[in-house]
């Protein structure tokens, strides 16, 4: 392991912290909010000197990555931006607790959007940017976003840990120019979403912090009502713009390329908005008799599923008071998340298929064992290492479900409360169900199940497996 390479990459990437701060400092003196001010100076001052000490021990590394130094960088990239980067919120007292402070950060990086702040309205204008503002470097990835500007050769292996999906590929071969192209999409969806927002009269500030959670799926809002105190429009902007951002970049990549066959021939884009729009009818039908409007029935209906399946977080009707049935869905939703290679989080369509088309070939080699069976999306064929990876995350993903479900349930909240917290917070979403519905938070919780969550917040963007490297200790004991 080159502790130094991970260490000058770090440093790099503290760097672009404190600069992405500067916005967010900005705005508070504009506001003449002094204490925020104060801390994003302080915060500012603190990111940039460990910065250069980590860039004094560590200079003339070289910049190749191998595997295992692009999962530690990775790992430890985001634990260290998520440390520092609360410290705003901490030093200026606009949250006082900084395990509530870190937890509120881990939170906006991630993109989960579960807070543990009461009344959100109360926190200063530069607070609530940088919050939002958060969920937008962390929807990309923040490495990515560095990798465009600062290549290094290996760095494959960045774009692969921070990734979300199975299979994460260059789009072209020049990692520098993939990392452009993924955030010149990026940008140019996000700078759409925000003009038609201002086209409906949202206010600037109203429409960066909306877009910015909308971008990154990660769904902070700045009014205490979330999105149910916005026009109808509005509403139905970001409805539009959050299944867009739950898309694979890969299939806009295909739309550049004017490969529109391959496009609509997804197999995990059909899958997503199959899912999407059954969920949506079923739901609504369910919902009908709460508003009796259809069309302000179909409007909660698809806002909400939007805002699951994608794990952005929005609300616009508290869904704790719908009927079981759309609380049922809504919670698989949270299970299943958005596309592969997209902002969104959760398990990922594209292993939702792979599982489905894996029972099938098991089922036919029952039937007729002497019968070779391929697995194949989109029509290539998907070698035994990828179902493998598929099985591994997955019981990953159950042991870490269950043991964070029975540690917070220290606490002594309801199976309801504890099931779905662990289930937003480890798919990113941010609201759950009862205690931490749409119009809850997850102030309540003891340090304990705070750290919990931190830690699923973590490895649900992460993938998992870059955060249990880290708690590893083969693997850090291994050469």
């Amino acid at each position: 392991m080159n502790y130094k390479v991970i260490g000058l990459f770090i440093a790099r990437i503290l760097s672009f912290e404190a600069l992405f701060l500067t916005p967010a400092l900005g705005i508070s003196v504009f506001n003449k909010e002094y204490p925020a001010a104060k801390g994003f100076l302080i915060s500012m001052g603190i990111i940039l000197l460990l910065a250069g000490a980590l860039y004094l021990i560590c200079r003339g590394a070289p910049s190749a990555f191998r595997a295992k130094e692009g999962l530690a960088c990775v790992g430890v990239s985001w634990i260290v931006l998520s440390l520092l980067g609360c410290l705003p919120f901490y030093l200026s007292g606009e949250i006082p607790s900084y395990i509530d402070a870190l937890f509120e950060m881990v939170s906006g990086f991630t993109t989960t959007g579960a807070s543990v702040v009461p009344n959100v309205e109360v926190l200063s204008k530069g607070m609530l940017y940088w919050r939002s503002f958060s969920h937008w470097l962390g929807g990309m990835g923040v490495l990515v976003f560095l990798l465009a500007f600062i290549p290094a050769s290996g760095s494959v292996h960045l774009l692969r840990a921070e990734s979300p999906g199975p299979v994460v590929s260059k789009l072209v071969p020049k990692m520098k120019n993939s990392a452009l192209l993924l955030y010149g999409m990026y940008i140019i969806l996000s700078v759409l979403n925000l003009i038609f927002l201002l086209l409906g009269g949202m206010p600037l500030f109203d429409a960066l912090c909306t877009m910015f959670g909308t971008a990154g799926t990660g769904g902070f809002g700045i009014k205490a009502d979330s999105m149910a105190g916005y026009s109808p429009y509005l509403q139905n902007v970001t409805t539009v713009f959050m299944l867009l951002f739950g898309v694979n970049f890969g299939c806009y990549y295909l739309l550049i390329l004017r490969r529109f066959k391959s496009f609509f021939k997804d197999e995990e884009l059909r899958l997503y908005f199959g899912i999407v729009f059954a969920s949506v009818a079923v739901i609504a039908i369910n919902i009908y008799n709460i508003y009796g409007d259809i069309w302000e029935t179909l409007r909660h209906s698809a806002f909400q599923v939007a805002s699951i399946i994608t794990t952005t977080g929005f609300a616009t009707a508290d869904f704790n008071l719908w009927p079981t049935l759309s609380k049922g869905i809504l919670l698989c939703l949270m299970l299943v998340g958005a596309c592969a290679g997209s902002t969104g989080g959760g398990i990922k369509c594209i292993r939702l298929l792979l599982i489905l088309k894996g029972i099938r070939k098991s089922i036919q080699q029952v039937m007729s064992p002497r019968k070779v069976v391929a697995v194949r999306t989109n029509d290539t064929p998907v070698d035994d290492s990828t179902l493998s990876g598929v099985n591994s995350y997955l019981a990953a993903y159950a042991v870490i479900l269950v043991g964070s479900f029975l540690l917070i349930s220290i606490d002594g909240f309801s199976v309801e409360t504890n099931v779905s917290a662990v289930v937003s917070c480890f798919n990113n979403i941010g609201p759950g169900l009862d205690l931490v519905g749409p119009v809850g938070n997850y102030s309540e919780f003891g340090i304990l199940s705070k750290l919990v969550l931190i830690i699923d917040m973590l490895a649900g963007r992460l993938e998992i497996f870059p955060i249990l490297a880290l708690l590893s200790v083969s693997f850090k004991k291994s050469h």
